[in-house]
């Protein structure tokens, strides 16, 4: 170690300070500028290491440049405020500007245009609202980024936005625009990455000089209203990677020169209505993800998409493609998704499958394949779904099937395999369904099932032998179908321990004996079929005491005895016709609801002749011998022919008057309406009819009116006009009419107009097909879908689609509360009254009981307690205190049923579904037990139990606890961004705050 010479070192000690003091610190004025900043935005917490004993430079949210402040990030700050101040370019050198994630109101803030030298500029996901200015270029020249996504500006994109000559990144996506865009953009030289996607612009064609943004790499324009044919000439685009154009009403065929962009790797054409074939020339080698689904397109799979070595995800489902599957497609090394359902494919599927990659999912189903199913479709263990039902598909299920340890869902039915189910497949450990009727399977059940399977079908083969001993293990199964196979003995006792089973079908199998005497562990059944076998012995009591048992069939049997009076409690279907079975029909089954359910047993009676069975009281009875004459047997006839026109003529005049009455025919309508119209009032009048009637609510029907030859539709609600409701059914209808006829909103429901007079009220919205949320979550009049061989399969509401509705009411309860001026609080949230249209986007909708908050100067409490059980706020029964907080506390229950699956008045049967849900969490219960097994998918677990607790959080005790919906928007999009993108975007199940007991 060499030292320094003494004067050296006298030197370097002196010039040290020197060095210190010289360090570059910021100006002044700009930490005084930032501080500014930071008081103007109510001085978030997140900020509160902004002081004047510190460095600016040294803040995490500061970039410097030579001691110079250049950038500022303030994204997720919880930043509040109603703009952005003009002093913030008081940074003269301030090149980069971030504030995402935010809760900023007001319109786009032109403050920023004295910020000279701003390269990069995000106001994504905050709240502005208006139009985007048409001076908008007075930007800086050197603006490269400019990120607007998800606020709610409206009107048209300017002209002037081309004028930013240096843009490289436009994103615009997830506004309210409903006018138009410039094709000006196409100028843009500089752009690489465009987003429009989600946008309601005015229908309009791809721009021509779209195609000359040479370095475009990235454009999404998805669902923002793409009409006509596409450019013919997208190889001018050489530079693209990434192309979505979904869910637009695009017509006519794929550009030819498509597939030769030699840098594509995305390519998302799904629901655009095209047609023709797929083009053959397939020259981007790099591809990774083709969706072309949900269109009308014909011919062949390429065989050059067996050359994209890059290739993750087919997915070509809902067209009507034919011919063959190219061999060398199976031998994609990184293919993991094959979606090619619902088509015309024919032929074998190539055997090599699986063989190559790590095929997670392979859905071929509704085509007309034949041949076996390939060997090795999950010959690396990484097989999750396999779909291949409604082929012509033969041969047994491959043995290597049974050591697929990855396997969660398995439809094979619909075809013709034959033989043994492989001993190891029942047993699968990830195994959930298992669909496999409608085939020629044989041998017996297992023991044995996989621990957590869900749904077991075997309807329509030949399966044998006995329901085995070990039946009771089966625990989780909640449907078994076992429907015309050639089962035998008796029902096992053991059947009826499965608590959770709800559909149990054993119709037309040879089961012999007595039905099991003690059955009350089918807590959960709603359906029995037992029909068409050989039972005997009677009807047992417990029957009558399955509380949600609404579906009974024991028809076909030799059963006796007399029917259980307490069987007809909460029945809707029952049929028990073809048995031995006598005595009295019981009182609650004794109605026409019940017409066919007891023929060809001799031994029943009734005296209700709609049952078409011996009356009971004429075998108690002597018949008198006497006979009667023809004449008076004349009479008779004559005067009851005479009687019958008489209350035939009454009826018409009763029904005249009635219907003049009811639709005001004599009255005087006032007809209201909030748009144009091609129908005038007597359109709706006229249909007015029970046909037409579509649901019940509180204050009167709900009809679906035909209102034109197109096949267009509108919902009206007729406010009911009893008396002693009259005072508060008015103040309902002029709170609606009030509300909705002034606010506007793509997720709350549009308001058309209404009709009225002294004695009734009519209400006119936009029709959404889907119905409310709650039909589909919780099964009401469930939805389903019909498959090619006529079965009817449930239409199940899965997590993207229950996210996506969770976010648009979001939206429309954050706009009423935030947006609206004054505020309204909608005071009855409930999945009810979200309605879907037919992209599931929801609609807030009934604001019957809505109230527009007064001043502060002015009391904001109701005479009255309105709501619906399981949704109110506890505050809100006690105090009836009117604010936002209430709506919040709703939605939070919505949140919970959309997790759950769970009815909001049913947590248990001591609570609500809220209060359950609490305790669920108190208790430290694994959340992935009460999220809802139905839709359960570990992609998604994260986003589950981040929108879970979420609920929670919305559902606190306090009201101060409870986050404003402005919060609740912003942690849904986050779940929806990581949903969408298959990334943790962030960690949203640990982003919500944790629950303290004295907050909740």
């Amino acid at each position: 170690m060499s030292i320094l010479p003494l004067p050296s070192l006298l030197l370097l000690l002196f010039l040290l300070p020197f060095h210190v003091i010289s360090q570059p610190t910021t100006n002044r004025n700009d930490q005084t500028t930032l501080l500014n900043l930071k008081h103007f935005w109510s001085n978030p917490p997140s900020l509160n290491h902004w002081n004047q004993s510190s460095n600016p430079c040294s803040w995490p949210e500061i970039t410097c440049t030579s001691a110079t402040i250049t950038g500022i990030n303030l994204a997720n700050k919880d930043i509040h405020g109603t703009a952005v101040p003009p002093f913030i370019c008081d940074l003269k050198n301030i090149t980069h500007l971030d504030l995402k994630f935010n809760y900023i109101t007001g319109e786009f803030p032109t403050t920023l245009y004295n910020c000279a030298k701003l390269q990069y500029l995000d106001l994504s996901q905050n709240f502005f609202v208006g139009r985007i200015p048409d001076d908008i270029s007075r930007l800086s020249p050197e603006l490269w980024y400019l990120n607007l996504f998800n606020n709610n500006f409206t009107g048209d994109i300017p002209v002037d936005i081309s004028r930013l000559s240096k843009l490289s990144s436009l994103q615009l996506h997830m506004n309210q625009f409903h006018g138009s865009f410039p094709e000006e953009i196409g100028y843009l030289n500089e752009l690489e990455e465009l987003n429009l996607e989600y946008n309601d612009f005015k229908p309009s064609r791809l721009p021509p000089s779209f195609t000359r943004l040479k370095k475009l790499r990235k454009f999404y324009m998805a669902e923002a209203g793409l009409i006509g044919e596409l450019p013919g000439n997208l190889s001018g685009m050489g530079a693209l990677e990434v192309l979505d154009l979904s869910r637009n009403q695009i017509n006519g065929s794929i550009p030819s020169d498509l597939f030769m962009l030699k840098n594509l790797t995305e390519v998302y054409l799904y629901m655009t209505n095209l047609t023709g074939g797929i083009p053959d020339s397939v020259e981007a080698l790099n591809m990774k993800i083709i969706d072309l689904s949900e269109n009308k397109l014909t011919g062949k799979i390429p065989d050059g998409f067996g050359n994209l070595m890059s290739l993750t995800n087919l997915t070509l489902m809902f067209n009507q493609l034919s011919g063959e599957i190219p061999e060398s497609i199976g031998r994609l090394p990184h293919l993991q998704d094959v979606r090619i359902f619902d088509n015309k494919l024919s032929g074998t599927l190539p055997p090599d499958f699986g063989r190559y990659s790590d095929l997670k999912r392979f859905e071929v189903s509704i085509n007309q394949f034949t041949g076996s199913l390939p060997e090795n479709l999950c010959y690396n263990r990484k097989l999750e779904g396999l779909s291949v039902f409604d082929n012509t598909l033969s041969g047994e299920i491959p043995k290597s099937y049974e050591n697929c340890s990855s396997l969660k869902d398995f439809q094979v039915y619909g075809n013709r395999f034959s033989g043994a189910i492989p001993d190891g497949l029942w047993k699968v450990s990830m195994l959930e369904q298992m669909m496999m009727s409608d085939n020629s399977f044989s041998g017996e059940l297992p023991q044995e099932l996989a621990p957590n399977l869900l749904r077991l079908e075997i309807s329509n083969n030949r399966f044998s032998g006995q329901i085995p001993a070990g039946v009771s293990s089966w625990t989780t199964l909640r449907v078994f179908k076992a429907s015309n196979n050639l089962l035998h003995g008796a029902i096992p006792q053991d059947l009826t321990a499965l608590a959770n089973l709800e559909t149990l079908l054993l119709d037309g199998n040879r089961f012999t004996g007595a039905l099991p005497a003690t059955i009350v562990s089918w807590s959960s059944l709603n359906t029995l079929n037992l029909s068409g076998n050989q039972l005997t012995g009677q009807i047992p009591d417990g029957l009558g005491f399955l509380e949600v048992l609404t579906d009974l069939d024991l028809s076909r049997n030799n059963l006796s005895g007399q029917i259980p009076s307490q069987l007809g409690r909460h029945l809707v279907r029952l049929d028990l016709s073809a048995n031995n079975l006598t005595g009295i029909i019981p009182s609650q089954l004794s109605n026409g609801a019940f017409d066919k359910s007891f023929l060809n047993n001799p031994g029943l009676c009734s005296d209700n002749p709609s049952l078409r069975l011996s009356s009971c009281s004429s075998r108690s009875k002597t018949r008198p011998s006497n006979k009667i004459s023809a004449k008076i047997v004349a009479i008779i006839a004559t005067t009851a022919l005479l009687l019958v026109l008489l209350v035939v003529l009454m009826t018409i005049c009763v029904v005249v008057v009635y219907r003049r009455r009811k639709y005001g025919l004599n009255s005087k309508w006032k007809f209201t309406y909030f748009q144009k119209l091609d129908f005038t009032e007597s359109t709706i009048l006229s249909r007015l009819t029970e046909k037409n009637v579509i649901g019940h609510g509180g204050s009167g029907k709900v009809y679906r009116i035909a209102v034109n030859r197109s096949g267009d539709f509108v919902a009206v609600k007729k406010i009911s006009s009893k008396k002693d409701l009259d005072q508060r059914l008015e103040k309902e209808f002029l709170a609606e009419v009030e509300i909705l006829s002034t606010i506007r909103h793509s997720n709350i429901v549009k308001l058309i107009g209404c009709i009225s007079c002294d004695n009734s009220k009519l209400l006119m919205y936009e029709y959404l097909e889907n119905r409310s949320l709650d039909r589909w979550l919780h099964r009401k009049q469930p939805p389903s879908s019909r498959g090619l061989n006529g079965s009817v399969r449930h239409v199940v509401l899965d997590w993207p689609k229950r996210l996506h509705i969770a976010l648009g009411a979001a939206r429309g309860l954050c706009y009423m509360h935030h947006d609206c001026s004054p505020a309204v609080v909608h005071r009855d949230v409930k999945s009810s009254n979200v309605l879907l249209d037919s992209e599931f986007n929801a609609k807030i909708a009934d604001f019957g009981l809505a109230r527009i908050l007064a001043k502060e100067s002015e009391p904001n409490t109701m005479s009255m307690v309105a709501g619906s059980f399981g949704y109110m706020a506890p505050e809100y029964a006690h105090t009836t205190k009117v604010n936002e907080k209430i709506d919040v506390y709703s939605f939070g229950v919505i949140l919970l049923e959309l997790t759950t699956g769970r009815e909001a008045s049913n947590g248990d049967e001591h609570s609500s579904l809220a209060e359950w849900a609490l305790r669920q969490a108190v208790d430290d219960a694994p959340i992935v037990d009460v999220l809802d097994n139905e839709i359960m998918d570990p992609v998604y677990l994260n986003e589950m139990t981040g929108v879970f607790k979420l609920g929670l959080w919305c559902t606190s005790t306090l009201p101060t606890s409870r986050p404003s919906m402005k919060k609740v928007c912003q942690m849904l999009l986050r779940c929806s961004m990581a949903a969408e993108t298959g990334k943790s975007v962030v960690d949203v199940a640990n982003h919500v705050p944790l629950l303290k007991l004295e907050n909740v």
